[in-house]
């Protein structure tokens, strides 16, 4: 609260420099969380509610509000490894995208592997993963062939948001395989192809059903900085107007404005 105060006051001081007026920007001065309620109620003050915070805060405020929210619930993030990827470029990617930061809602929390390449790039994951960062490796039957260190996975696994040093590995038949467990266990946040075959990029990134899909690149870019739309408010997985990373331009709506001389509808 003291810190919300205090950039309260820093962007309000900028805000009168710039000419805007002194309430521009606000803090709620309370900590109690009924105020959240409250506020949710006031759909004729408040034309829309960007929640940040935990999943059960998000749920709590997609459940009560009388205005649009923009929002995700989690960052059930994926790389998948195709049978073209180039196995070094793979593991640069994955380590980035599981290790750089853990905690933040485009890490990689799962990990898919076509079978043709599972027996030679999965020991490799163990070794650098496991080994080299401690991160520990949640494993279906068919990775547990190539990395018997792993701890066997269930369902739940390849469907939580781990936020920390475990990472869930499946292997798949085939590139269409990997959408439709992406589909299915994914949260629509964020999810990455390694591969060097254009037609498989393009399949992958048509099939999956997610707000952002790179091919050859971490799952860590999905970002509004790094995106070039300045200071991100928030990422979206929801289908209309904002999704994906927001910024100022996706807090802003339209209004259509037509001129005439006269003109009639016939």
């Amino acid at each position: 609260m003291h810190s919300s105060r205090k950039l309260i006051d820093l962007m309000t001081e900028t805000g009168k420099a710039c000419g805007l007026p002194d309430a521009a920007v606000q803090l709620v001065p309370t900590t109690d969380r009924e105020a959240v309620g409250h506020f949710l109620k006031m759909h004729d003050a408040i034309d829309v509610t960007i929640p940040r915070g935990g999943e059960s805060l998000i749920r709590r405020v997609v459940a009560e509000a009388t205005m649009p929210v923009i929002k995700h619930y989690d960052g059930n993030c994926h790389v998948y490894v195709d049978d073209t990827a180039d196995m070094q470029m793979a593991i640069k990617v994955l380590v980035n995208a599981k290790c750089q930061r853990m905690g933040v809602c485009n890490a990689c929390e799962s990990l898919l592997v076509h079978r043709d390449i599972a027996a030679e790039f999965l020991p490799l994951v163990a070794q650098t993963l496991q080994q080299e960062h401690g991160i520990e490796l949640r494993v279906d039957e068919r990775a547990a062939v190539s990395i018997p260190s792993g701890v066997p996975a269930t369902e739940a696994d390849f469907a939580t948001e781990f936020l920390g040093p475990i990472l869930s590995v499946a292997v798949v038949d085939s590139l269409r395989a990997a959408c439709d467990h992406i589909n299915r266990y994914g949260s629509h946040h964020t999810d990455a192809i390694i591969t060097q075959s254009l037609q498989a990029a393009e399949e992958f990134t048509q099939r999956v059903d997610s707000s952002a899909v790179m091919v050859n690149a971490s799952t860590r870019f999905n970002d509004g900085g790094v995106f070039g739309l300045g200071a991100e408010i928030g990422i979206s997985t929801d289908k209309f107007h904002a999704r994906g990373p927001c910024g100022l331009r996706e807090l802003t709506s339209y209004k259509y404005i037509v001129r005439g001389d006269g003109h009639i509808r016939s």
